[in-house]
């Protein structure tokens, strides 16, 4: 398995949550720079990013297209802040890159791109994230391949008829190479969610997939989830992932519009002291 950056035999969980630590650290630097960005559900997805990259996922940072790697697609293009920090931190594109987020000419948009190193396909017009993934897990077992599919999307795009589309067929071929992670944070460009959606773990399920739901914040119960999607049963694995919108800086966490974020200049060296504050 050409997986770097392994976890500590004696302490894989203080491992993971320091490198979630580290990718919340990158984030609000990143943020800071632009003055501006979809800070807050990158920070609530760092744990799930930081077991994915440093503990399940197959990948050789030194080869991103090595064709035996595991796929992950991030659905919601407009998180791209954190999957750039996940990159820098795997080693896939250099740290000081970082500074250049959302800058005119960067690899790191605001939305992914597919050109840059990492990136398997475009997110960001919501509800395709799954489909992609379903064609490829689709595609990766014709051909015999051992890998697996994972994709994170989030509670919004539960509202896309295309995510159910995908969600009836990724169970219909029986894809068991196939793990859905969905952020549910209760957030969207407005404030709080605008349609029910609960319950969510059962709507999943009611279409054939084995689906666990926990806090998507607590790395052990994430780290124990994504062992237990390893199963090759015939079945298409959802984890359903609660996080907290702005996870690590309590300011950031009590805000209640916090889907595009711009604070003053002087506010972000305040936001990052509370983050390392937080972490001792």
């Amino acid at each position: 398995m050409a997986v770097k950056n392994l976890p500590a035999d004696d302490d894989p969980i203080g491992f993971l949550e320091e490198k979630a630590w580290r990718l919340r650290r990158h984030m609000l630097g990143m943020a800071a720079g632009k003055g501006q960005g979809y800070i807050a559900q990158g920070l609530g997805i760092a744990d799930a990013l930081a077991a994915l990259y440093f503990h399940e996922l197959r990948h050789d940072p030194e080869n991103p297209r090595w064709p035996g790697r595991d796929r992950f697609i991030l659905s919601t293009g407009h998180y791209s802040i954190a999957l750039w920090a996940t990159l820098a931190e795997a080693g896939v594109i250099p740290a000081d890159e970082l500074a250049t987020y959302g800058a005119d000419g960067s690899r790191l948009e605001m939305s992914t791109l597919d050109s840059t190193p990492g990136v398997e396909v475009i997110g960001g017009s919501l509800g395709h994230g799954l489909g992609q993934a379903v064609g490829m897990a689709l595609g990766l077992r014709y051909r015999r391949g051992d890998q697996r599919v994972f994709v994170e999307l989030s509670d919004g795009e539960m509202q896309e008829g295309s995510t159910w589309e995908a969600a009836m067929s990724a169970a219909h071929f029986g894809l068991d190479n196939l793990v859905a992670l969905i952020d549910c944070n209760g957030i969207q460009a407005d404030g709080a969610i605008v349609m029910n959606l609960e319950p969510v773990a059962a709507k999943w399920r009611a279409f054939g997939w084995e689906t666990s739901e926990i806090d998507g914040n607590a790395m052990r119960e994430i780290v124990n989830a994504l062992h237990g999607a390893r199963s090759r049963n015939q079945r298409p694995k959802a984890i359903v992932l609660r996080t907290l919108p702005g996870k690590g800086v309590a300011t950031l966490e009590a805000r209640e519009k916090a889907h595009f974020v711009q604070v003053g200049n002087d506010e972000w060296e305040r936001l990052i002291a509370e983050l390392e504050a937080a972490h001792g």
